[in-house]
């Protein structure tokens, strides 16, 4: 019995020493992801450590409202992780900062992460100077939420395709509303991507001299900014954001008809639009400048990006492409509802199959970056929204609105100058 009971400690020890040296021989990898995809992406961590057992992910999941701010400390203090999660807006800034891998040999590797899989606008959001810095991991626009009966009894059993469309179906929804305080269109000043898009859709390149100057008060943006004041001015959009507590109550009730959002909201419609409403709302791409083009929107959503501090970008490479594959993106999906970059995981049925997705895949294929400069958010944030609730309330006249906004952006900018002259 001793010496039975001794061997088998013996062979446990074994066991032990022999679990101790593969642990030892595994390389950790750090990934830092916001939000609740941080939640998320952790229950995708196995499957891809069960193919690969020589690598431990260790997922650190940051909260949006303080991710910059970590972000930047932890590179700072030199203790960036090997690889995380960056809205793709983001980008040029750590890019700026040259803190980001470039891809570009990665890519060209690869033979599961290749361009022609993507939409090709939101490839283009990680691309600056020629070169690839971010993988896109999911993806997200903004186009019309639209009520169908209430277009119907203006008229309409199509939703508006052109600006004039768009304007005209507008007035006549307002018209059948009569003296009620219904509205046709919602266009919240406090959200700046509208204005942002109708300029882009109208030719302005938004900053202009490679991004050294705003170029808000140029003829392109001003038209269109102009053009969604209107809707302001003439009573067709409620102006401020405080006629408007809860967005989804309000589209069921025929507040107002209209809204330009993004695909986090397809779920929260569907909650709110039952019973009777259940079909009678729906999504489509966004109305373009003139008959017969095609209405541009914003290329958003987050990307894969490796630090170059890391010491083990091999396998985080692994684990990019792990991530990249199409059934993996439809897992993450199904689990999230965030939508995935690559075009082929679009054919799972659970997209392919959904009515409000259909527009969605189809506005993916007109999308543009917004510009590629680390002082974006400021201005868009900061500066495009507080014009835009000056000229909606009428306090400024468009033109002297945006002269201000070039002002303020020029003076956001002025670092960016002087770095460029170096």
């Amino acid at each position: 019995m001793k010496n039975a009971v001794t061997i088998s400690l013996i062979l446990f020890a074994f066991s032990l020493l022999s679990c101790s040296r593969n642990d030892s021989k595994k390389v950790t990898i750090t990934f830092w992801a916001l939000g609740a995809e941080g939640e998320t992406v952790e229950k995708l961590v196995p499957g891809f450590e069960k193919e690969n057992p020589g690598i431990h992910v260790v997922v650190q999941m940051i909260p949006w409202t303080t991710a910059q701010e970590k972000l930047i400390t932890a590179y700072a203090s030199n203790n960036t992780p090997d690889a995380c999660q960056l809205g793709n807006t983001w980008v040029p800034q750590f890019q700026a900062l040259d803190a980001l891998e470039n891809l570009d040999s990665w890519v060209k590797a690869s033979q599961v992460i290749k361009q022609n899989e993507y939409f090709s606008g939101i490839w283009d959001t990680n691309v600056l100077d020629g070169s690839i810095y971010g993988i896109p991991w999911y993806i997200d626009t903004r186009l019309l939420f639209y009520r169908t009966d209430i277009l119907a009894q203006a008229g309409y059993s199509t939703p508006p395709r052109t600006w004039a469309e768009l304007y005209e179906v507008s007035k006549k929804i307002k018209q059948k509303a009569g003296n009620s305080e219904r509205y046709a269109i919602y266009l919240p000043t406090n959200e700046w991507a509208p204005f942002i898009t109708f300029g882009i859709q109208n030719g302005s390149s938004i900053l202009k001299d490679n991004g050294r100057y705003g170029d808000f008060s140029g003829a392109k943006f001003m038209k269109a900014f102009d053009y969604l004041v209107k809707f302001h001015k003439e009573g067709l959009a409620p102006t401020g954001i405080s006629q408007v507590t809860n967005v989804y109550q309000a589209f069921a009730e025929g507040y107002f008809a209209m809204y330009i959002s993004g695909p986090w909201n397809v779920k929260e419609f569907s909650r709110w639009m039952t019973g009777s409403l259940k079909d009678k709302w729906m999504t489509a791409t966004l109305p373009a400048p003139e008959a017969g083009k095609a209405g541009l929107s914003l290329a958003g959503g987050s990307s894969l990006v490796i630090f170059k501090r890391s010491s083990h970008k091999a396998e985080v490479w692994k684990f990019f492409e792990y991530l990249s594959r199409p059934r993996v993106q439809m897992q993450f999906y199904r689990e999230i509802n965030d939508l995935p970059a690559i075009k082929a995981a679009w054919q799972d049925t659970a997209l392919s199959r959904n009515k409000y997705m259909k527009a969605f895949f189809e506005q993916f294929h007109h999308v543009v970056a917004t510009p590629k400069v680390p002082e974006w958010e400021q201005i868009a944030f900061s500066k495009v929204q507080l014009y835009a609730e000056l000229a909606a309330r009428n306090v400024m006249p468009v033109k002297s609105a945006l002269s201000a906004l070039d002002k303020d952006v020029d003076n956001i900018l002025e670092k960016r100058r002087w770095l460029l002259r170096k």
